[in-house]
């Protein structure tokens, strides 16, 4: 791969998790609700909704944790040049900090419980061996990322970042899941059911690093919730079973499952993929960001719509997507050779 070929597929995971994240961020907690309220599908950028517990207050086009923490994550890689325990231990302090996380009402318990701990100087190898929610996973992408083509050495990082939260065999199966899948997105060519066969791979290879602890299989809960999204059912019943039989709470043997079943519904479109999870609601944003920054790396950023990037980087403006992508390929084009 050429430097440009790269960078668009880098640029694409990003905005791919920011957009999914922003889209599905308005989605209430029932299917049903989110429908009740938006007509058949979500089908704009919407604010958070009044009363959510978590979202209420949000703009329109806002992202929340999961692309904040990405883009945290990406920034301490791209300083330190590679990920280690350490740089994910002051990227996730630096956005806890810069959040005023205490009084944050979106900050996950596995996060803000690690984050209380460093801020205390405790051992980053140790903070994270009860973290089982969905935060590794949410925030896994500039991983996948710097590794085009090499889901191993994907899955080997994305345990690194995961110690210092989610430093237990649920969550890094989860988080390698996402990183092994977007490292063979990476590469031109590559199918969309070889993107998917490489997540579950990925999951079951992540089950070999962390703490042990209690939590579903996450390779056989994407292969269920492909099997879910592939039945002949209409479209909206099986985002229905999506959220009746594989879940979109925290768990992280639910979010990432369900976001590998949302990519396979909407066959890695974009826009369908950000569509299809504000619909299955619950932690939909978790659910978007994780689907997008799968099909943004599979698509590449040509095939974003251009509004959609333009309200994305307005109502983000904190935000150097370029930039960010700009340093993160240059890592990749090291791992390439």
């Amino acid at each position: 791969m050429n430097k440009p070929e790269l960078y668009d597929r880098v640029l694409g995971g990003l905005f791919g998790q920011a957009l999914g994240d922003a889209y599905a961020m308005p989605a209430y907690l029932h299917p049903r609700d989110t429908r009740e309220n938006y007509g058949e599908w979500v089908e704009e950028f919407y604010p958070g909704p009044p009363g959510h517990p978590a979202h209420d207050g949000l703009k329109a086009g806002q992202v929340t944790d999961d692309t904040e923490q990405a883009f945290s994550l990406a920034d301490m890689i791209i300083k330190d040049g590679k990920v280690t325990v350490s740089g994910a231990a002051r990227a996730l302090v630096n956005w806890y900090e810069s959040i005023d996380g205490d009084n944050s009402p979106y900050v996950g318990p596995s996060s803000r419980r690690a984050c209380q701990a460093l801020r205390e100087g405790a051992d980053p190898t140790t903070t994270g061996n009860q973290g089982d929610t969905d935060g590794g996973a949410m925030r896994i992408s500039p991983v996948g990322l710097i590794h085009p083509g090499d889901p191993v050495k994907a899955v080997t990082d994305a345990a690194l970042a995961c110690t210092p939260s989610h430093n237990t065999r649920v969550a890094i199966s989860g988080s390698a899941a996402v990183a092994g899948a977007i490292a063979r997105a990476m590469i031109p060519g590559s199918t969309l059911e070889e993107v998917v066969q490489t997540g579950i791979h990925s999951a079951s290879q992540g089950e070999e690093y962390g703490n042990t602890w209690l939590g579903a299989s996450v390779p056989r809960r994407i292969e269920l919730a492909v099997k879910l999204a592939s039945s002949d059912k209409d479209v909206y019943n099986r985002i229905l079973d999506l959220y009746d039989l594989i879940g979109s709470t925290l768990a992280t043997s639910e979010t990432v499952p369900c976001a590998f079943g949302i990519l396979v519904l909407s066959a890695g479109d974009i826009m369908t993929c950000a569509k299809y999870s504000a619909a299955v609601s619950g932690d939909a944003d978790t659910v978007g960001a994780i689907a997008c920054a799968i099909a943004g790396a599979w698509n590449g950023f040509a095939k974003f719509p251009a509004d959609a990037i333009q309200t994305l980087e307005k109502v983000n403006s904190q935000f150097d997507f370029r930039g960010v992508a700009e340093g993160l390929t240059e890592i990749a084009l090291r791992n390439l050779k």
